[in-house]
């Protein structure tokens, strides 16, 4: 089991910056991958971020693709979500999940609580 706490979140204006964090117990996360997803009200779940803790290997969708930037700590256990150039359509509930490398997040078993960012026009 993985349990994952997400902190970071916030308030920002348009065109600046937050750093979401996602610390890990119970497990270490090399043996997953991490997402991170968002929710916006109304709107489905989209993945945003993800890492393959073995490779490294990064994926991003056009929509954040240049802005964020996802990163891991393995002494920490903890991914990291740097977001820049932050828009008003970026504003959602933040999760970070662990699992299979995949922007599906049905491949994805463990999930913290959600994190909120809020960005103002």
């Amino acid at each position: 089991q993985v349990q994952l706490v997400e902190s970071g979140g916030g308030l920002v204006q348009a065109g600046g910056s937050l750093r979401l964090s996602c610390a890990a117990s119970g497990r270490t996360l090399s043996s997953y991958a991490t997402g991170w997803f968002r929710q916006a009200p109304g709107k489905e779940r989209e993945a945003v971020a993800r890492i393959s803790w073995s490779t490294g290997i990064t994926a991003y969708p056009d929509s954040v693709k240049g802005r964020f930037t996802i990163s891991k700590d393995n002494a920490k256990n903890t991914v990291y979500l740097q977001m820049n150039s932050l828009k008003p359509e970026d504003t959602a509930v933040y999760y970070c999940a662990a699992g299979r490398y995949s922007d599906n997040y049905n491949q994805y078993p463990y999930w913290g609580q959600g994190t909120k960012v809020t960005v103002s026009s």
